[in-house]
């Protein structure tokens, strides 16, 4: 009888917790990395988290631990679900401690700010392992929704095919259904760009703009993205599928997202640091968009919904006024 797969996963938030849920219904022995040990014990005395997923039970496979070397020992995947700026120093620290020809998986979507490195390329460049052992999951995945054992699908990328066939087979479960991509670069830019659209999303409908709006930006927001997309070297078609068209129409349309709800109290009225305020969760577009824009002017791509919500977000410009500016560029064809 063959041996359980072992999954650590750093990070209980929502996500990490959510996906952790997942690889144990899958048949994984799971520990989670709390950062916090009081968490730690009430994950382990309760089945629950109480902090970020009220109400639902985790698996009996499932345990949590402070003690990162704990979480990591014996691993096959080593699941990174924490915010993505500070990905770069807590790997650095983790990283005596992984187990040797574990396979890193991000949950992260986002793009570091000052290197505009993607989250598999921070990782590559800290664990200092081949591009054949990172892997990322994305796609139209809400938390609690995932949690609650609702139906989703997902896209498990890595350039090697086999271990992402590994890792699908290790996070299958009735609910959740794991499709295989090698095009990793396509995946994480489909990731990360939805979270700046859907503050777009967000921000229009806190402005009472209607659904010809909200339907306006998801479509121009797609065609961004898929612009970086080329340029970086990515298969359009990846935009089209989970990563790009499926994760960002969840994004845009559920106020389960953190981004969109973010845009939507920036969008009434509210400052950035009263939505910061009543904001528990990272809302990862904030920084990421302007690490994103950075990243399209470097390859000379032209993003103007993202350089509106760097223009809000960062710069003080009132919704309306981006609105008005946003609208009044010059006409051109769709397809450039």
């Amino acid at each position: 009888m063959s041996k359980p797969v072992k999954a650590a996963v750093f990070g209980t938030g929502s996500w990490g917790t959510a996906f952790g849920t997942v690889l144990a219904d899958a048949g994984c022995e799971v520990t989670l990395w709390a950062r916090r040990a009081q968490l730690a014990d009430t994950v382990n005395s309760t089945r629950s988290n109480p902090d970020y997923l009220p109400g639902v039970e985790l698996p009996e496979n499932l345990r949590a631990t402070a003690d990162p070397a704990e979480a990591a020992r014996d691993a096959d995947f080593t699941v990174l679900a924490i915010p993505s700026q500070t990905l770069r120093d807590n790997l650095a620290a983790w990283r005596p401690l992984l187990a040797p020809g574990t396979v890193l998986v991000s949950l992260m979507k986002g793009v570091e700010l000052g290197t505009t490195m993607r989250m598999s390329e921070v990782i590559e460049d800290v664990a200092e392992v081949g591009r054949d052992r990172i892997a990322v999951v994305t796609g139209p995945n809400l938390a609690k929704e995932i949690a609650s054992r609702r139906p989703a699908a997902a896209v498990v990328a890595c350039t090697d095919e086999s271990v992402a066939q590994r890792l699908q087979a290790a996070c299958h479960t009735p609910y959740f259904r794991p499709y295989t991509n090698t095009d990793v670069v396509g995946c994480e830019l489909g990731g990360a760009v939805k979270n700046v659209i859907g503050l777009a999303v967000g921000i229009a409908d806190g402005m009472g703009l209607g659904d010809n709006a909200k339907g306006s930006l998801i479509t121009r927001g797609l065609a961004e993205t898929t612009r970086l997309g080329l340029a970086m070297g990515a298969d359009p078609l990846t935009f089209s599928g989970l990563a790009g068209l499926g994760d960002l129409v969840a994004t845009c349309s559920s106020p389960l997202s953190r981004n969109h709800t973010f845009g939507t109290n920036l969008g009434k009225g509210m400052t950035l640091q009263e939505t910061i305020a009543v904001t528990r969760q990272t809302a990862e577009g904030v920084k990421s968009c302007e690490s994103v824009l950075d990243l399209a002017r470097r390859h000379g791509v032209d993003m103007p919904i993202t350089e509106t919500v760097v223009g809000i977000v960062h710069e003080g410009k009132p919704p309306m006024v981006a609105l008005k500016e946003l609208m009044s560029r010059s006409a051109k064809p769709e397809r450039r």
